[in-house]
């Protein structure tokens, strides 16, 4: 990618909200009165840009009339973490009530105590390995590793990992990140480990670190950082990086060179954002209110517009509800089917064994 005296309701009514928030289909009335008699939502690190926060923002801005201030848009998933940690006494303006952070600031958020727990109405259509079980933190969006692809260059795209030995790629395979420090280089060795079929994290990491020693000998690999100039410029054909970044990188080109984003057949690794509310919010009622709201069939498919996949998006999918023209701008639909959510136990498992054994197996220096 990217929180006073008003919460004083009484036990009463504040059960009362948290009941039937849960049982309807869309926010009770009585929490979404309670929200606007707090006025406020204070969220923190969400760029406009970034997954289409920005038409979410006014989206939840028009829909319920209640101001939204955001803060240092910015921000980095450690830096929300600390902004709740630096206003644990304060009900002003500079304590987030809401927070977007990588995976891993899920369960360590909860485990000190910084995250309340709070079950949208959707909750049962969120896939169960991307939510806490208690709900204080779930999944709000992800996006795939995909090749995306220079068609100007690379007439015959690689539908799956395998694909990437094949002589006709030579000099043209790229990953968007140095696999000993990036993530999302690290993720795309690891899915495709995890192609093969292989089901131990670290064997999948190995065995990862095995094909791209493939591709590497085939001549296929280019030891250097893809990106959206060296896609354009031919010098990397084919890099492996999110979905969401293909995406933009080819709306950004505007046909020039065309690029195409193919989600792989297997080894399809998805890398999830979550959102939870602060233990302290000033505003915890705008808090649910917006959890309800991003976690909507409108709110998901605002995500969606930013090219971010919503984690209820095979749901959204099944009951039609994803327009036919979003649709067209997307890999097939299907592909997002088989989207693993790896445990950051896994994850963990994965990256050590990929980040320490790349140089003696791959011999590949990423620059």
């Amino acid at each position: 990618m990217l929180k006073n005296n008003r919460r004083l309701l009484s036990l009463t009514t504040a059960a009362l909200i948290a009941s039937t928030s849960l049982a309807a289909a869309e926010p009770s009335a009585e929490l979404i009165e309670a929200a606007k008699k707090e006025g406020m939502l204070t969220t923190i690190a969400l760029p406009h840009s970034w997954c289409g926060y920005g038409d979410i923002i006014a989206g939840f801005k028009a829909k319920y009339g209640i101001e939204v201030n955001e803060l240092n848009p910015d921000a980095s998933s450690g830096d929300e973490i600390e902004a709740i940690k630096a206003n644990k006494g304060n009900t002003g303006p500079q304590a987030p009530d809401v927070i977007d952070v990588g995976l891993s600031f899920g369960p360590s958020s909860k485990a000190e105590g910084l995250i309340q727990p709070y079950k949208v109405s959707t909750w049962d259509s969120i896939p169960e390995d991307a939510k806490d079980a208690e709900g204080h933190w779930y999944g709000d969006y992800y996006g795939v590793l995909s090749f995306v692809v220079n068609t100007d260059i690379v007439k015959e795209v690689p539908k799956d990992w395998k694909d990437l030995i094949k002589p006709e790629y030579a000099n043209a395979v790229a990953l968007a990140g140095d696999p000993r420090g990036s993530n999302q280089a690290v993720q795309a060795v690891y899915a495709a480990g995890i192609a093969g079929g292989e089901k131990d994290a670290t064997k999948a990491g190995e065995a990862g670190l095995s094909l791209f020693a493939e591709v590497n000998k085939a001549g296929n690999f280019v030891p250097v950082i893809g990106k959206s100039a060296s896609l354009a410029q031919g010098s990397t054909p084919i890099v492996i990086a999110w979905d969401y970044n293909g995406l933009t990188w080819r709306d950004t080109l505007k046909g020039n060179p065309p690029l195409d984003v193919i989600v792989p057949e297997t080894g399809v690794v998805a890398g999830v954002y979550v959102q939870a509310i602060s233990a302290f919010a000033p505003h915890p009622n705008a808090a649910k209110l917006w959890m309800e709201y991003i976690y909507s069939d409108e709110g998901q498919l605002g995500y969606l517009k930013g090219y971010c996949h919503p984690i209820r998006f095979n749901d959204l999918v099944a009951k039609g509800k994803v327009p036919q023209e979003m649709l067209d701008k997307l890999p097939p639909a299907a592909a997002y089917e088989k989207a693993v959510f790896p445990t950051l136990a896994e994850q963990e498992a994965g990256k050590t064994a990929i980040t320490t054994k790349w140089d003696s197996v791959v011999g590949a220096n990423v620059q």
